[in-house]
């Protein structure tokens, strides 16, 4: 009489799931405003594969004509300004500049060639994205009014 015999298999204990970039993101910018002629919420910009960061690549991808204007600015030369810390700031100010430096460093950690860009005129959609770990454009967006 042969016996047979049962295969156990064990299970691996779960992992914690990762939280993805767009949802870090999210969380990070909860609260802050971009602040110009008008203040604007920020939010997660999710775009697909491109070869760089280029303003044509942004345009094709947010469904604008190529001749819509674009200005590019330096990433570091935009955060600056929500990132000082003046010395008569109150606890809510510091607070609010330590959330856009968390931001910052996310973006910064996580996506590469990172590029500011301002499309249209006056009232403009304001783009501050890279490219994440699988070559999609990835970052935040919001809006500026500028006259």
């Amino acid at each position: 009489m042969s016996r047979k015999r049962k295969k156990m298999t064990i299970e691996e204990p779960a992992e914690s799931p990762k939280v993805d970039l767009t949802e870090q993101i999210k969380s990070a910018a909860e609260g802050l405003w971009y602040i110009s002629e008008t203040d604007a919420e920020i939010f997660p910009f999710t775009g697909s594969k491109a070869d760089a960061v280029t303003k044509e690549n942004l345009l094709s991808q947010i469904g604008k004509p190529p001749d819509t204007p674009v200005e590019e600015r330096g990433f570091d030369e935009i955060f600056a300004r929500f990132l000082r810390i003046e010395d008569w700031y109150g606890d809510e100010e510091k607070a609010t500049a330590e959330k856009f430096a968390a931001l910052k460093n996310l973006l910064a950690a996580n996506l590469s060639d990172l590029k500011v860009f301002k499309v249209g005129q006056i009232e403009l959609d304001v783009y501050f994205v890279g490219l994440d770990a699988n070559g999609n454009l990835a970052g935040i967006q919001t809006k500026a009014v500028e006259t």
